[in-house]
């Protein structure tokens, strides 16, 4: 095979890649037309029928006599902090609802 025939297969060959790569545009262009038409319309909610503000946020609940706010738990389930507040209340000798517990994490030996 000489240079020009090499040139002519080269050209031939990009020539079917875009004509491919073009027929798969199209093809994608009308399945997406043909799925846009079996929609059904969507239509907006009149500013009328929206309401003003946001609902508030129902109130809190007040909260248990003794207990001390909110705890973050890291890495750790419910059932072994409880254990671990009671341990610690219990080694203290204070009865659990006079501590106060911030945050419970487990640490991972490496």
């Amino acid at each position: 095979m000489n240079i020009p025939d090499a040139l002519v297969t080269a050209v031939m060959g990009w020539a079917v890649v875009f004509l491919g790569i073009a027929l798969l545009v199209l093809l994608v262009a009308a399945a997406g037309r043909i799925m846009t038409a079996k929609r059904p319309e969507r239509t907006l909610p009149r500013p009328e029928t929206v309401p003003a503000a946001p609902a508030a946020p129902a109130p809190r609940k007040p909260e248990a006599p003794g207990t001390a706010g909110d705890l973050m738990l890291y890495d750790t389930p419910d059932r072994d902090a409880a254990m671990i507040m009671a341990i610690v209340a219990d080694e203290l000798k204070i009865p659990l609802n006079e501590l106060r517990f911030i945050s419970i994490r487990e640490v991972h030996k490496k």
